[in-house]
């Protein structure tokens, strides 16, 4: 499929990036097109990958998940099937914000977030560390949030 990113498309990618929930109407009225050309549009970049789906968005300040820390995890194997292992086990726990395969001085970075320090000590000790391979961990924790981005500037 011919695919192209115009400013067009980066208007449309913008508006569903502040609001999915954007009615279509309202849309086409910010881009400068009907309704027709800009459900083509958005179905286009749905079909070509660079819209992978719609989601709410929830806060975790409001879920009461105020502390951030983020973990430098070592294993102890790096074999395909041990990676595999701790990939499918760390994305089992509901309190991993994000977790990143790292080439540097560790293997893998995960963001974790929880209620207070007693909780994050809580699941560090319950999961984190139960984790398949794991040999060390280094943890380092957020004191405040300078700049939080879902997306990039096109």
């Amino acid at each position: 499929m011919n695919f192209e990113l115009d400013a067009t498309n980066q208007k449309i990618l913008e508006a569903l990036v502040a609001n999915a929930r954007i009615p279509i109407t309202e849309l086409s009225k910010k881009v400068g097109l009907s309704k027709t050309p800009v459900t083509y549009r958005i179905k286009q970049m749905e079909d070509v990958g660079l819209i992978t789906g719609y989601r709410a968005i929830l806060s975790p300040l409001k879920l009461g998940l105020t502390n951030v820390t983020y973990i430098e995890v070592r294993v102890s194997d790096t074999r395909q099937k041990a990676l595999e292992d701790f990939n499918a086990a760390v994305r089992s726990i509901p309190e991993v914000e994000e977790c990143y395969m790292i080439a540097g001085g560790f293997d893998y970075q995960i963001k974790l977030r929880s209620r207070d320090m007693a909780h994050y000590r809580e699941i560090m000790a319950e999961k984190i560390s139960a984790l398949p391979h794991i040999s060390s961990t280094t943890s380092y924790v957020a004191m405040e949030a300078v700049v939080e981005q879902s997306w990039l500037n096109l």
